[in-house]
């Protein structure tokens, strides 16, 4: 089916008491894996790229890419701008055909960051395209972006921002982190639940990989709506590849490896899919 936006998605996800999975994505094969896995357990799915892999390959790539995808898919397919950088990169990512728009203005002050968060709601919400924002600052590193240790979500800040900025989504800092931990994170399930008394909009968690597939479904539980998946996947494609290349060496083929990889990424995604409750939801576009 043609590309969908994720409002309904997250809306439904919200009414439901469940997840919906969004997986980033570098190249043909994870596309096509993060799709297959969504296929096969009948679920919506929103596929996202950040700033650093637009910058590798352009958005009318990935556009193109996903778009071709999705309209041979089932399942309702969302395409959305991660970590949006800028209110430019947004505004390039509405009018190349992307489904979602996130701009992030969590490293800026409160009114930076509800000033440049408006101002993409504005220009988006004309055309339905909804926005996700980030209050807080999730920490770690990922690409090109950079979150040292983070900081968490207030709860009273969080609906000053969704009154003020008229998003959609909001993504939390709830100490999670980007990248691979380096430890047990300590989740602050308490705080979510405070945000979730003052906000009523859906909820966006940002670096799982790694997280306990039981904490992110206590996260669920408590108003999570939308699942971010970035790190774990890069980590399975390239175990893919890997596995190939120790098994025969003078493997030439980039289809060959990239096989292995997009069934590992497949593997991956159809896990966390099942763990976000979201199998069985595509139903809601038919």
């Amino acid at each position: 089916m043609p590309l969908v936006t994720s409002k309904k998605m997250l809306l439904d996800a919200q009414k439901g008491d469940y997840a919906v999975g969004a997986f980033n994505v570098e190249n043909m094969e994870m596309v096509m894996a993060v799709i297959d896995a969504a296929e096969e357990l009948h679920a919506p799915v929103i596929l996202q790229t950040t700033p650093s892999t637009v910058k590798y390959g352009g958005l009318n790539l990935y556009y193109a890419n996903v778009k071709a995808a999705a309209e041979l898919a089932s399942v309702p397919v969302a395409l959305h701008l991660d970590h949006g950088s800028s209110f430019e990169l947004a505004m390039q990512a509405l009018r190349e055909g992307y489904t979602s728009i996130m701009i992030d203005g969590s490293h800026l002050s409160l009114e930076e960051n509800a000033a440049i968060s408006k101002s993409v709601v504005a220009a988006c919400h004309p055309s339905y395209i909804p926005v996700e924002g980030e209050l807080g600052r999730v920490g770690g590193k990922e690409d090109d972006l950079e979150g040292g240790d983070g900081g968490f979500t207030s709860p009273d800040e969080a609906a000053y921002f969704v009154e003020k900025t008229g998003i959609d989504y909001l993504a939390v800092s709830i100490g999670t982190a980007h990248g691979v931990y380096s430890g047990v994170p300590n989740i602050r399930i308490d705080i979510l639940k405070e945000i979730r008394k003052k906000v009523s909009i859906p909820l966006v968690l940002h670096g799982t990989s790694g997280l306990a597939d039981e904490t992110v479904q206590e996260c669920i539980r408590e108003g999570i709506c939308k699942v971010n998946y970035a790190t774990d996947l890069r980590i399975a494609f390239s175990e893919g590849v890997k596995a190939v290349l120790k098994e025969n060496q003078s493997v030439i083929d980039p289809k060959t490896y990239g096989k292995r990889g997009r069934e590992f990424v497949k593997h991956y995604v159809w896990n966390k899919i099942s763990v976000c409750g979201s199998g069985g939801k595509a139903g809601n576009y038919e």
